[in-house]
């Protein structure tokens, strides 16, 4: 079977890789020639555990190919996968330019019956739109072929994708073709040996499903995070109330962790653009303009804990930042709260190192020269007033703190994640700060 996937940013790139691991022939395409230069290379433009392995594996085996041009392979395909950026657009929107460009080449050039599905996040009523531009394209071109369009939403988590693509909890694939659907069943089969976890929807639901997972999870975490906020307020521990709730088996233990906010490329501009979609349908999504307002708020909780500690005067400061990336296993920086963090700390006039095992040099790319970049952990605790905690990497886990006692010159901790345990520090000798407790 071969297919072609448009666009090798995250989504398609994590995509072809594993689709191509289980036998599949697979083109990526993408209209940046030097990152397909990359690629042909095996450097890899992003990072995810498992990627750089899983993508020069296939290349050799001759099962994942790259090319600029999707007209040199659409005449082989059965299906091609629109994997392009949606953006925001200025008013939240989801900036459908790049969708709609891939179905007027797929238009122009299809000779045979071919599905085009949408793997991007795109709003309600986007497959209409494609469908449209391809209809239009075949009538001025004064062609008859035959063609579906179908929606199959992602649901991979950064850090984890290439397992969440091979040993998915579900596939949802919308469409209203017979056709297609055997297509589709026969294409995601080899992903569903150990169970059938395929869901077939009409296209508007599975449109709206993977921006409703995205903005309910949003919604547990900004709840939580509302609940610490209070916690502090009154006495309570969140930990211990995130334990009392997430045992019900209503709610469940998952996404009920408080700290200083999401970011990400998917939380913060799916819950964006749902609103828009709700405005341009006459609908006010009251819940989600809470989620967003408590979320931007709460990346400030750091520096607001910081700023009262120092009196309210942080100018000459030295500050250590560990964690760049908006989580683990990661260097995506998209709405991370570090670059909110970064930004209210040199404002105020700190002086900020920072330290990251992967982020660095994006960090680099989106902040300049306004931080210090150390190569260490400890190096960026050197000489510091406080240590905050802002990514929950693996290696931040368990530090040493007679070494952290030795090398910074006030012995302050303030906690985003809520990894540590106050009365380790404590006894050690810091004043700890963490969410919610």
């Amino acid at each position: 079977m071969k297919i072609a996937i448009v666009g090798t940013g995250y989504v398609g790139l994590v995509s072809g890789a594993c689709f191509s691991e289980m036998g599949i022939d697979v083109t990526c395409v993408d209209i940046d020639s030097a990152k397909i230069e990359q690629l042909r290379r095996g450097e890899i433009p992003i990072y995810e555990p498992g990627l750089e392995e899983l993508v020069k594996r296939n290349v050799e085996a001759g099962r994942l190919h790259f090319t600029t041009d999707l007209c040199d392979c659409l005449h082989d395909v059965e299906v091609v996968f629109s994997a392009v950026g949606t953006p925001p657009d200025e008013d939240g929107s989801a900036d459908l330019k790049y969708v709609l460009a891939v179905a007027k080449t797929f238009g122009e050039n299809i000779r045979k019956y071919t599905i085009l599905v949408t793997k991007s996040t795109v709003p309600v009523g986007t497959a209409q739109r494609v469908k449209a531009a391809v209809a239009a394209e075949l009538e001025r071109r004064g062609a008859s072929v035959e063609f579906d369009v179908a929606s199959n939403p992602e649901f991979l988590k950064e850090g984890a994708a290439i397992s969440d693509f091979m040993t998915p909890d579900r596939v949802v694939v919308g469409t209203d073709s017979e056709r297609a659907k055997r297509i589709m069943a026969r294409l995601y089969k080899p992903f569903m040996l150990s169970g059938e976890r395929m869901i077939f929807t009409d296209i508007p639901s599975a449109e709206m499903i993977k921006y409703a997972a995205n903005s309910m999870l949003a919604t547990r975490i900004s709840f939580m995070n509302d609940i610490a906020n209070l916690c502090e307020r009154v006495g309570a521990d969140v930990d211990m109330v995130r334990k009392g709730i997430g045992s019900d088996t209503r709610i469940g233990r998952k996404f009920l962790y408080p700290g200083c906010g999401y970011g990400g490329s998917c939380f913060p501009k799916d819950v964006k653009a749902l609103i828009k979609t709700a405005e341009q349908n006459g609908y006010d999504m009251q819940v989600l303009r809470a989620v967003e307002a408590v979320n931007e708020r709460q990346k400030s909780v750091l520096f607001d804990k910081l700023s009262a500690h120092f009196g309210g005067d942080l100018r000459g400061r030295r500050v250590a930042l560990w964690g760049l990336s908006f989580k683990p296993e990661t260097d995506d920086m998209r709405e991370a709260p570090s670059l909110v963090l970064i930004e209210r700390l040199v404002a105020a006039g700190c002086h900020v190192n920072v330290y990251d095992p992967i982020a660095m040099g994006e960090c680099r790319r989106r902040v300049g020269d306004s931080v210090t970049y150390c190569d260490d952990m400890y190096v960026a605790a050197t000489d510091v007033d406080a240590l905050l905690l802002v990514t929950e990497w693996k290696a931040f886990r368990i530090p040493s703190w007679t070494t952290l006692l030795r090398l910074m010159r006030s012995h302050v901790i303030l906690d985003g994640r809520n990894i540590y345990d106050r009365h380790e520090l404590t006894t050690h000798g810091f004043t700890y700060y963490a969410i919610g407790k």
